[in-house]
């Protein structure tokens, strides 16, 4: 059956949403995607035709007459009929715990490929494990986490592993942020729900990914040593700490791919940002040790939700950040790959001596949660669809690292301004 659309930009009205429709014009104006057939979608069609009217200005690009759809969660079969018109869905729509399922689940049944940007774990594993099968029968391909979380870290390491000419044993991640504007950047009221809730529920990862991964992968001998709740680096020349996203398990499930589909070594990866200051980085921590402790109660997480200022000392908003200041911060994932020159003849065989290879993956942007995060939904819902003889088997649900490792989307990326280059050792 024809579709009517390539895209159908599902949550437009949303900040995620409409972040995602100006960067879809900026692409096509500057050829840095061929032109597609696109439409957006969400509750309100007024508020929708707004939206293209704000786009419109901002951009000098009139898509006025753009297509509307008013399709809705609490409306299973308006999410089908919208499904039904489009090749890629592409979900702006969280926490995806709540509103997320239902798109896939539309999708899923009417053939439409889908991505979002979700950072929960809990969510990402649950998709793949409902509905990865139906996905393969139907010949459709469903990627979450293609924004910050977690395209760089993700795609980044499989980047390094392929770049490597040897065997990868382990990559430490290290997230920098840096504002470059005269006001702090701030953490979208959006993304700290979805935080709340995955903390809350963390404990159904453990059952999840006992069925999601039952083989296990081979025991390295030579193991990643963590480095501890605070530390100070020199790879980034900061203090830091564990980075609480989603990248490490995304990670373990491409690699858990690669190893059992591809037959590829699986490399061990673990995850920090750069807090700055050693005070700065104590004030994280505190913020981090009250968050976690009320995200544990009912009472808690109502506190959280109702009053996220405060608890989270003025860093979440829930007004968004002037264009100026999004465009104002840029980010550096540094990826530090650590391995063997040798490559030895089989995924499970073992090295006896120490890592003797090192490599590094830089991947920077600027605006890394609207622009960066928007630019790489978008790359990746244009793979999906003028690359899909590149993508595992025949469809399916995983992570981008396992999606799009054949692929070409970071060069695309590169041309976008979300870029990744190997360092020297």
């Amino acid at each position: 059956m024809a579709r009517k659309y390539d895209f159908i930009i599902y949550g437009a009205t949303g900040f995620t949403g409409k972040c995602t429709v100006l960067e879809l014009v900026k692409l096509i104006r500057d050829k840095k995607i061929e032109p597609v057939t696109w439409a957006v979608a969400g509750r309100s069609g007024t508020k929708l035709k707004q939206v293209l009217k704000e786009v419109s200005d901002e951009t000098g690009e009139d898509v006025n007459q753009i297509d509307v759809i008013e399709a809705d969660v609490q409306r299973p079969e308006s999410l089908e009929a919208m499904a039904k018109q489009g090749r890629v869905v592409l979900t702006c729509v969280g926490p995806y715990r709540f509103y997320g399922e239902a798109v896939v689940k539309a999708c899923v049944a009417e053939s439409t490929h889908c991505v979002d940007v979700s950072g929960e774990p809990q969510y990402l594993e649950s998709m793949q494990l409902r509905y990865h099968k139906q996905a393969l029968e139907k010949n459709i391909y469903v990627v979450g986490s293609c924004g910050l979380d977690s395209i760089p870290t993700d795609c980044g390491v499989a980047y390094l592993q392929e770049k490597f000419e040897g065997d990868v044993n382990s990559v430490e991640m290290y997230l920098e942020t840096e504002n470059k504007g005269p006001k702090s950047a701030k953490l979208n009221i959006g993304t700290w729900m979805s935080a709340i809730h995955g903390l809350a529920h963390a404990g159904e990862l453990r059952g999840l990914r006992k069925e999601l991964l039952p083989k296990s992968l081979p025991k390295p001998q030579h193991k990643l040593k963590e480095r501890g709740t605070l530390h100070y680096s020199d790879i980034v020349k900061g203090w830091c700490l564990p980075f609480p996203g989603a990248d490490r398990s995304v990670v373990k499930r491409s690699q858990y791919y690669f190893y059992n589909e591809e037959k590829k070594r699986p490399a061990q990866m673990t995850a920090y940002f750069k807090a700055g200051s050693l005070f700065s980085s104590l004030v994280v921590m505190t913020i981090g040790l009250i968050f976690g402790v009320l995200a544990q109660f009912k009472a808690g997480r109502y506190l959280l939700e109702n009053y996220p200022r405060l608890f989270s000392l003025g860093l979440v908003t829930t007004d968004g950040m002037s264009k100026d200041e999004m465009e104002d911060v840029e980010f550096k994932i540094t990826l530090k790959g650590e391995g063997w020159q040798e490559k030895l003849a089989e995924p499970s065989d073992q090295h006896s001596e120490p890592p003797n290879k090192k490599l590094t993956v830089l991947v920077k942007g600027r605006n890394p949660g609207y622009g960066a995060t928007c630019v790489m939904l978008l790359q990746a819902a244009y793979t999906i669809l003028k690359e899909s003889d590149k993508l595992p088997s025949k469809g399916g649900v995983y992570p981008p690292g396992a999606a799009f490792s054949r692929t070409t989307l970071i060069n695309r990326l590169n041309a976008s301004g979300v870029t990744f280059t190997v360092q020297n050792p």
